[in-house]
């Protein structure tokens, strides 16, 4: 803080003690002579003061220095001492009094020094702790922001734990609701496996029941089948037979057309009777296909109740239609007789 604003700041606290005006201008110079060294003359108090005419400031500084004369001019009041005793006396105290004024003039003034530098230091001092309140402020205002925010962030956070806990407590209550559909399902699966259960049991039994009537059905079948076998046996050991007979007609009856012509009529009246019962023996021979034919009927029929009792039955029905033999031809024998008995 320089010289001059430490001067108008102790103006500006004298104008506010003082409200007259010329008092204010006599403080003034007492200021400025006394205080800081300066010489007060009529247009710095006006500049300092700015308050009146210009010959009121005039006038009070004329008046400053005749009170300055009339107290720095000493007195020797003394009857006995003559008249020059009593100036050069009064020279001399005067002397010693300008001698003291500037005395205590130097001393002001390296007081005032040492309170400048003081005021320095302390202005410094002042700039310090001013910077120091200033970043401490940047400081504050920093932390009152991460502050803010740190708020705001845990504001955030706590509306978004309100919201985990909302979020929480319905996923508990989805977790306990399907806890319960859990356990609905639980108890309607052990109903459906007991159910299943009793159902698997059942078809078991039907199973075997089924099982059976197949096993009895393919008894039945193979006995049938088996007679059917005998039948055909006997069948075609009759047709041998039969054949062997012709066979031995064919060859009688070419020895007799060669030995005898004349017994051609018996013979073809013995070939006639023959061939008659040759024919008898076909008719039977048919009788016994007729038989067989309805001896497989009888086996598809057992066939087809077979498959409606159980799955088992295919395997028998194939191999009921693997053991049925085909249906035998009339061997060439047979074939020549009949050509013969056509053209007789």
């Amino acid at each position: 803080m320089s010289i001059e604003s430490e001067i108008l700041t102790e103006i500006e606290l004298l104008k506010a003690k003082f409200s007259d005006t010329r008092a204010l201008y006599r403080e003034v110079c007492v200021l400025l002579f006394f205080r800081h060294g300066i010489t007060p003359t009529g247009n710095k108090l006006y500049q300092y003061v700015r308050r009146g005419s210009m010959n009121v400031p005039t006038e009070e500084l004329t008046k400053f220095w005749d009170d300055l004369r009339h107290k720095a001019r000493v007195d020797v009041e003394h009857p006995d001492l003559p008249e020059g005793v009593k100036a050069t006396a009064a020279e001399a105290i005067a002397a010693l009094w300008r001698q003291a004024t500037e005395v205590a003039r130097t001393e002001l003034a390296g007081a005032r020094l040492a309170l400048q530098a003081e005021g320095e230091m302390a202005r410094e001092a002042q700039a310090r702790a001013e910077h120091a309140a200033h970043q401490a402020q940047e400081t504050t205002e920093t932390l009152r922001e991460q502050l803010t925010q740190r708020d705001e962030a845990i504001r955030q956070g706590q509306a978004e734990l309100e919201a985990e806990r909302r979020a929480h407590a319905a996923t508990q209550g989805r977790a306990h609701e399907m806890q319960d559909q859990l356990e609905q399902a639980r108890t309607q699966q052990q109903r459906q496996q007991d159910a299943f259960s009793a159902d698997l049991a059942k078809a078991r039994g039907d199973i075997e029941v089924a099982q059976e009537r197949a096993a009895a059905a393919e008894r039945r079948a193979l006995l049938e089948i088996e007679q059917e076998r005998q039948a055909r046996a006997r069948a075609d050991k009759a047709a041998d037979g039969l054949r062997d007979k012709l066979s031995e007609v064919e060859a009688r009856e070419r020895r007799q057309s060669l030995e005898h012509a004349e017994t051609a009529t018996r013979a073809q009246m013995e070939l006639t009777a023959k061939t008659t019962a040759l024919q008898r023996a076909l008719e039977a021979q048919e009788e016994l296909q007729k038989q067989g034919s309805a001896l497989r009927l009888a086996v598809d029929e057992a066939r087809q109740a077979a498959a409606s009792h159980a799955a088992e039955a295919l395997t028998l029905r194939t191999l009921v239609e693997r053991l049925t033999p085909p249906t035998s031809a009339p061997g060439p024998a047979a074939r020549e007789r009949r050509r013969k008995a056509s053209r007789a």
